[in-house]
Order: C-alpha cells, then sequence, then structure tokens
C-alpha cells in the first residue's frame, strides 16, 4: 500500500508546533534476568486513549536453558496486545489457546469477565540460545465490555496494513489510521503502529483520534525543536496536526492512542476495572482457586501450577 494519497501537505512539522503534553521515562524492573521497561500507567499519566499499561520487553540474550516463565495468572477488564520484534513466546490460555507468537504478528487476547494465560519461552526453544525483543500493552475495555465474553485472536504479519513511501514504513497493528484499517478487532476507538523513519524524515500522527502517543524504540525523534531519544514515550495534546522528525540516525517507532475512556480505571495486579468492587470480587475468585466451577480456570496444557495473588 503507498503512502497515504490524502495527506495535507500543509500540515506542519517538526519545529512548528510544540504540542507535547507528557514525557515519560519508562521504570525499569528486573524479573530474573529480563528487564522491562514500563511507561504505562505512570505518575504522570494513567493511560493513552484505551492504552492503560505499555511495557518493553527486553531485549534480552538467554543462554542455553533459560528463557521466560510467566505462570498461569488471571485478567480481567483488559485485552492484552503482544508484539515482538525479536524471538518467539508460547502462549497458552483458559479458552484452550496454544499458540507460538512470532515477530511481526499480533496476538490480541481480551479477557473481559475473566480469562487466565501463561507466557513461556518452553520446549526446543530452551536447547539453545536465543533471544527477546518485543512489547505488550494492554487496552482498558469500555464499560459496556467489562463483562463480555474472554476472546482471542491472532493476526499474522500478512494480514496486517503497511504504509510505505517518502523514507518511512508503517505497519497498522490496531484500529484505523492513515486512511488504513487493521483487521485486527477493538472495542474502542483505538490505533497501534510499528514505524520505521529514515534519517530526517517526517511522520504525521493521525489526526482521526483524540489521544496519540509516540513510544521511541531506536533512533531519536525531534518535536518542538527538541530531539528526544530511545526509550521515551510522548504524548502530545489533543487536537493539534502535527508530525514528529526522525533524527539524524532514523528512528523505530510505536504509535499508539484512540478516544479517551469513558472514566478512570482502577489497577491491581493483572486487573484492571472501573470500580473497586470489581477488582475486590475477582481477587476473590482467583484466591478461591475453584478452577472446575468458579470464575477463573487454569489453561489446559499448563495448569500444574499458578501464580498466586498478591497478599496486597
Amino acid at each position: 500500500m503507498s503512502w497515504n494519497p490524502i495527506l495535507d501537505p500543509s500540515i506542519p512539522i517538526g519545529d512548528a508546533v510544540d504540542a507535547i503534553d507528557t514525557v515519560i521515562v519508562p521504570r525499569a524492573r528486573d524479573l530474573g534476568g529480563f528487564e522491562v521497561r514500563r511507561a504505562l500507567p505512570s505518575v504522570g499519566r494513567q493511560m493513552v486513549g484505551p492504552f492503560i499499561f505499555f511495557d518493553q520487553m527486553g531485549p534480552a540474550e538467554f543462554l542455553t536453558g533459560q528463557g521466560i516463565d510467566v505462570r498461569p495468572h488471571p485478567h480481567i477488564g483488559l485485552a492484552t496486545v503482544t508484539y515482538l520484534l525479536k524471538g518467539r513466546m508460547h502462549h497458552r490460555d483458559s479458552l484452550g489457546t496454544d499458540q507460538w507468537i512470532t515477530p511481526g504478528e499480533v496476538n490480541l487476547m481480551t479477557a473481559g469477565h475473566g480469562i487466565t494465560h501463561s507466557e513461556r519461552t518452553d520446549g526446543p526453544m530452551r536447547a539453545a540460545p536465543h533471544a527477546m525483543f518485543g512489547l505488550q500493552t494492554w487496552l482498558a475495555l469500555p464499560l459496556a465490555a467489562e463483562d463480555s465474553a474472554p476472546a482471542f485472536y491472532n493476526a499474522p504479519e500478512s494480514a496486517l496494513p503497511v504504509l510505505e513511501g517518502e523514507g518511512k514504513t508503517v505497519r497498522l497493528i490496531l484500529g484505523q489510521a492513515w486512511g488504513a484499517g487493521a483487521p485486527t478487532p477493538t472495542m474502542s476507538e483505538t490505533f497501534y503502529a510499528d514505524a520505521t523513519l529514515a534519517p530526517d524524515a517526517a511522520l504525521p500522527l493521525p489526526d482521526n483520534h483524540e489521544d496519540r502517543g509516540i513510544y521511541i524504540l531506536a533512533g531519536s525523534v525531534i518535536s518542538g525543536g527538541v530531539e528526544h531519544e530511545a526509550g521515551r514515550m510522548l504524548v502530545f495534546r489533543p487536537g493539534d496536526a502535527l508530525s514528529v522528525r526522525a533524527g539524524g540516525q532514523g528512528a523505530r517507532l510505536m504509535l499508539l492512542g484512540g478516544a479517551t475512556m469513558e472514566g478512570p480505571r482502577h489497577i491491581w495486579w493483572n486487573f484492571v476495572a472501573s470500580s473497586k468492587e470489581r477488582i475486590e470480587a475477582a481477587k476473590e475468585a482467583w484466591r478461591a482457586g475453584d478452577w472446575a466451577h468458579g470464575r477463573f480456570r487454569l489453561p489446559p496444557g499448563d495448569n500444574a501450577e499458578f501464580t498466586p495473588a498478591p497478599e496486597r
């Protein structure tokens, strides 16, 4: 697909507009030899559109016999989006899904009323050294979908639209933007994209979404006359028509946003909800451990262990 033919060339770029609302420096966390950098939620910003959680996973190099072991754990009130740049990950969930995630494709798991899943690099993956680099995000569900039935969707890389031209390549992962639409289902107005920019190339932000942000994976971006390095999330004011420009080494970006949610969300552990009462009910259901008749089930094929709820 060629670059957006309806783009208005009069949109200001770079130094012409300073519309950054928030600059977020992610917090680094060591998960036992595997580092993640968490940009959302942050002290200054809970959400960008429906995006309420944003983790950069790695890059990490694992020796033979090592890997990721995220035991079965529950979610409510959100959809997880896993997008890998390098490596493979084994996803299993309580719907019976057994899916290997590979670079460039999208795994979308909607929790709704409740789902349990695990994420591992197991089996033949551990027979040799391997790398892992990717992103996991959560989308808060709108009020009408908080108690929806859980679901799983995998979009292969070939199904995602790609826009190219003028020194930029953009793969649309979720939603509608730049005149294109991704097949991945969403429950609220959303966009999520992976963009690679040549040195000094300019990329217009979608103008059909209220909340818009970018996460700089590599290189740098210039906005409002300021150069921002990799490992930063920039959140822009609503309503401004603007572009961002890559620095002298080019840039790799994740663009994200959508409509502002109906209200704030409560987060506790892996649960997202519009009320504390919903969180408390999910806590009790997980701690009860009634895998045969209760609210949560364990994933078939990975039900020998699970992650206990935190005490607090």
